[in-house]
């Protein structure tokens, strides 16, 4: 399994809060979003959260597109979760 590197963008471009992420989506995002939260179970809520910020993120990330079409085109650089991992707790970065 791998992931792709993440640069740095402090501080996050957008807010790690349900009202964060739906003012960075587009309208049919947005209603995506609300609609899976809304139907989430309470342990399930965090998950839609972290998922959709993600998608905020890369939505308002000004090289968006390019990272979509390198993904697409399996250029994309990557690396390993473990060394993800060993990055963050390097970092003093909570890993969960």
């Amino acid at each position: 399994m791998s992931a792709q590197p993440v640069h740095p963008h402090e501080p996050d471009r957008v807010p790690r809060n349900a009202e964060g992420i739906a003012a960075a989506l587009d309208g049919p995002k947005r209603i995506e979003f609300y609609r899976e939260l809304l139907a989430a179970a309470p342990e399930q809520a965090e998950a839609v959260l972290r998922r959709w910020w993600c998608e905020a993120m890369l939505d308002t990330d000004p090289a968006g597109d390019q990272i979509t079409e390198a993904a697409l085109a399996g250029t994309l650089p990557t690396t390993t979760v473990a060394d993800v991992v060993a990055h963050r707790r390097t970092a003093g970065l909570p890993v969960e």
